[in-house]
């Protein structure tokens, strides 16, 4: 790791930008009510310094961890720096989490404080910070914690800035990245400042990125994709990112930032997807894209509609996107590089390479990455500079996740052709067999399934049934509509004809029997969904495992579980 050269590790690019470009706009950060402020790069390097003071003079001793609670903002980022800077590691906590989970997160990365900053649901998740836990507050934290905390503005005021360019080695510990697993308790992931600088290394070879680049910035910081791509990719590139303000104001917010690189997660995808279809139907749209000049002027008019009219890369990842909505997007002019990474190796594996039609893979592995398939079991194994350091506090863990010889178990299946490209197939420990003795890959199913416009997640489960079956919850403006007792019949019919078509792909012993209509919504809140808006499956039996026999036994076709 330490062939990495210096000048590329996070602190020491901004000390480059800092120098080089004193008065470009770094972040431009929305303040409410639709007002926003431009931070220059001297602006944010001068606030990292002094918070760094700050730091340094509490007394912790070096690599100390310190956290982070918020959604993102430019505070986020300057807090992770002037952690850095002043010799700790950083902890970010996920702004959406259970106060069991942060008080679990706070207690096992034995963190010495925790910035405090822009949330929506503080009130619940209060009660998991530890009372006697030192909290520093942002300017646009909720205003019970800027009535008890300590605030950024305040100490920056009454610290000067930190003097000289202090750096971290390529080897050192930067951040404990706690997994959103999908099962069992998260995981502290460990990773270096060089496994970040050797991530942005492969990863600009793939997607070029530059100093004219723009970016919004609205998934979880927490998570690796965005820490990764906004967060590293601003620091090596100098390029300007905007950050948004809330859901409410997402479009207006996209409007703003007119981003030339754009990454979200296939949920979004499919919302933007059901926007357009709101305007203008399906039939529609698609009889105008094939007019030669006409389908140009709708092309551009519907992107700019999205905000992606300067788009030149979007990107997907964290869950699979289902192929027709690559082929959709496609149809728009936007095509979609579909990454596939994890937490453990950075989200930097693979990703499809751009102008070449890899719809269906996530690509090739990128430069310096490794990859091979396990005969035996058929999981896809990886390794590169940017594999973590281990699982903080777990060596049991951490020697599970690798091999004898050092490489990532994925725990995903998949097949890589001779040109090198890996299509993923589903999870090693997803498949089920089914009364029958006949195994069930549920991923493939679970794509075509949430391809319905009133479908926002669904699940494929049915372990020793005699069939499959699919449970799915609705999108809200659906799940209200459905109050309606026609309505509700017009839902069911077009869903009963989607899993008709649906079955008609699949092979006899993968066919569902029947749709279940979950009654209550699938929420981070009630702990079915990661962050990431990944279903729990392990939860999902929890809560339905009890009435599949009778589901399957009943007859029908699409059943509403309230009734």
């Amino acid at each position: 790791m330490s062939t990495m050269a210096p000048e590329m590790l996070a602190l020491q690019r901004l000390y480059h930008w800092e120098k080089t470009s004193p008065n470009r706009v770094a972040f431009t950060q929305p303040m409410g009510g639709g007002v926003v402020q431009d931070y220059t790069w001297s602006e944010v390097a001068d606030q990292v310094r002094r918070m760094a003071h700050y730091l340094q003079t509490q007394g912790w001793e070096p690599g100390s961890r310190i956290a982070i609670l918020s959604k993102n903002c430019v505070w986020w980022i300057m807090s992770d720096l002037a952690i850095w800077m002043a010799g700790h590691v950083s902890v970010p906590l996920y702004p959406t989490l259970a106060a069991q989970t942060v008080r679990q997160i706070l207690t096992h990365s034995e963190s010495k404080a925790c910035f405090i900053g822009k949330l929506d649901g503080w009130d619940q998740m209060k009660p998991g910070v530890p009372a006697d836990l030192p909290c520093l507050n942002y300017p646009l934290s909720p205003a019970d914690a800027i009535k008890s905390y300590s605030g950024w503005d305040t100490i920056c005021k009454n610290n000067a800035p930190l003097s000289g360019n202090p750096v971290r080695g390529a080897d050192e510990l930067a951040t404990l990245i706690y997994t959103s697993g999908t099962t069992g308790l998260p995981k502290g992931v460990m990773h270096s400042f060089g496994n970040f600088a050797w991530a942005l290394d492969s990863g600009i070879r793939r997607l070029p990125m530059g100093a004219d680049d723009r970016m919004l910035s609205y998934l979880p910081l927490a998570h690796v994709v965005e820490r990764v791509l906004v967060e590293h990719g601003w620091l090596r590139t100098g390029m300007q990112v905007y950050f948004a303000d809330s859901l409410d104001t997402f479009a207006a917010d996209l409007q703003r930032a007119r981003p030339t690189i754009f990454f979200s997660v296939p949920r979004l995808w499919v919302k933007f997807q059901q926007g357009v279809h709101h305007k203008m139907p399906p039939a529609k749209l698609n009889r105008m894209l094939s007019i030669p000049i006409l389908g140009g002027i709708v092309r551009r008019k519907v992107q700019k509609a999205l905000g992606l009219d300067h788009c030149r890369i979007a990107a997907g990842g964290a869950a699979p996107m289902p192929m027709a909505l690559l082929q959709w997007y496609s149809k728009l002019g936007l095509h979609i590089n579909e990454g596939y990474g994890m937490t453990e190796n950075l989200a930097v594996s693979h990703i499809t390479e751009p102008g070449k039609n890899q719809q269906g893979t996530v690509g090739p592995a990128y430069d310096g990455v490794e990859d091979r398939i396990d005969p035996q079991t058929g999981e896809i194994q990886m390794r590169s500079p940017a594999l973590m350091l281990g699982y903080y506090k777990e060596p049991e863990k951490t020697r599970e996740a690798m091999t004898e010889d050092g490489w990532l178990r994925t725990g995903d299946k998949g097949s890589i052709d001779k040109h090198g490209v890996l299509t993923i197939t589903g999870r090693v420990k997803d498949l089920f067999k089914t009364g029958k003795g006949k195994y069930v890959a549920p991923a493939p199913i679970e794509d075509k399934l949430v391809m319905h416009e009133a479908i926002e997640a669904c699940v494929v489960t049915g372990a020793n049934l005699g069939q499959p079956l699919g449970i799915v919850m609705l999108g809200a403006d659906f799940q209200s509509r459905a109050a309606d007792a026609s309505a509700r019949a017009e839902i069911e019919q077009s869903l009963a004809l989607h899993l008709k078509t649906i079955n008609a792909t699949l092979d006899p012993h993968e066919r569902l029997q029947c749709l279940v209509v979950a009654a209550t919504p699938w929420t981070i809140e009630n702990d079915v969904i990661t962050p990431t808006f990944k279903v729990k499956r392990n939860r999902i039996e929890d809560l339905y495992a009890k009435n599949y026999e009778r589901w399957e036994s009943s007859g029908k076709k699409v059943i509403w579980q309230d009734s």
